[in-house]
């Protein structure tokens, strides 16, 4: 198959994805009663997430700047946020596509290694899940209720969680004081991959060793893990604000910690092929609200828009600005996107 063929077959499965995932989060709903809860939310709070989204974005560009580090010094804060968000712009689209077209928008408007830069997405994709995977330790220690719907004794996984927390700490250290290491031992096991694998783990491999250059990045350890705790944060309290603009979810009493939750839950469906996780998301945290908390189904796929969209229409809004305002210096990028995703297939 081509790869033009096969750039379409995912696409268009992509597409099938989301339409499905669609139907499946709308195929009950009472459209007069959605319409009357998104038509009373209270607008206040919903509001608040428009600089919260983008407060993520920024951060999540200042860190990039840090991981960049050993490729070139002084990069431009405002370039760095124009290539997240036209990457995420395009993501919106084209699944994974953005991930190639960041650090080339970036590539061309600093005069960096586009490979360089490259190898840090694959940097920043450990960073996340290590992050990501503390702070949901962490608040699930604090508030082991959130797991109530799970197990029988919550109480008492409090301090396992905190105790992962503390493992996740550990391997961001390892990370970068023991990257040498790290590095050796993977390369070591590589062998078992399957062989049909064994080109693209060693264009993986290849990418860590690019994007991680610790003799630079150790000493901006500190404020790298910093912004990446920040950040998931930031999407937490997002996922937080939302639950005072519907009454009936106010009502509930909900609290960070499952704000926590509900943000692991939508980040599967943010994993999933489907075009800015349209479908896969409102139909991940519908269910989890309707089952986990008792929430109507009107209630809870009015916060699955609620705050789907908002995230959605900022990312567009900024990504389409900054690709038109930096058009002339980015032109094909697209074409070089295509290679960068055959390149790591």
């Amino acid at each position: 198959m081509s790869r033009s063929m096969k750039s379409f077959v995912r696409n268009a499965f992509s597409f099938v994805l989301a339409f499905a995932f669609l139907y499946f989060a709308f195929r009950d709903v009472h459209f007069s009663d959605l319409w009357y809860s998104l038509r009373t939310a209270n607008y206040g709070w919903i509001l608040l997430l428009i600089p919260v989204n983008i407060a993520s974005h920024w951060i999540r560009a200042v860190r990039w700047r840090y991981l960049l580090a050993p490729v070139k010094s002084g990069l431009s804060d405002r370039n760095l946020f124009s290539g997240v968000m036209i990457g995420y712009a395009v993501n919106n689209v084209l699944p994974r596509v953005g991930e190639f077209v960041r650090p080339y928008v970036l590539g061309r408007l600093e005069n960096i290694s586009k490979s360089a830069a490259l190898g840090t997405v694959v940097i920043e994709r450990i960073l996340d899940f290590t992050s990501f995977y503390f702070i949901v330790c962490v608040m699930i220690a604090i508030y082991p209720h959130s797991l109530d719907p799970f197990l029988p004794n919550t109480a008492a996984v409090g301090p396992l969680f905190l105790l992962a927390s503390m493992a996740a700490l550990v391997v961001f250290v390892l990370m970068f004081f023991k990257a040498e290491a790290m590095m050796r031992f993977l390369t070591r096991w590589k062998h078992l991959v399957p062989a049909r694998y064994r080109a693209t783990t060693d264009h993986i491999l290849e990418s860590f060793a690019t994007g991680l250059n610790v003799s630079r990045l150790r000493e901006h350890s500190v404020a790298i893990l910093s912004l990446s705790l920040a950040m998931w944060g930031v999407y937490a309290l997002g996922m937080y604000l939302p639950f005072f603009s519907l009454d009936a979810l106010a009502a509930k009493g909900l609290h960070m910690g499952d704000a926590v939750l509900l943000l692991v839950i939508s980040s599967i469906a943010w994993v999933l092929p489907a075009p800015g996780a349209m479908g896969t998301y409102h139909s991940f945290v519908t269910v989890v609200l309707m089952r986990l908390y008792g929430v109507d189904m009107t209630t809870a796929l009015s916060y699955s828009i609620i705050t789907h969209e908002v995230g959605y229409i900022v990312v567009m809004a900024l990504g389409a600005g900054f690709y038109l305002r930096d058009r002339a210096k980015i032109g094909n990028f697209m074409m070089m996107s295509g290679k960068g995703e055959a390149s790591s297939t």
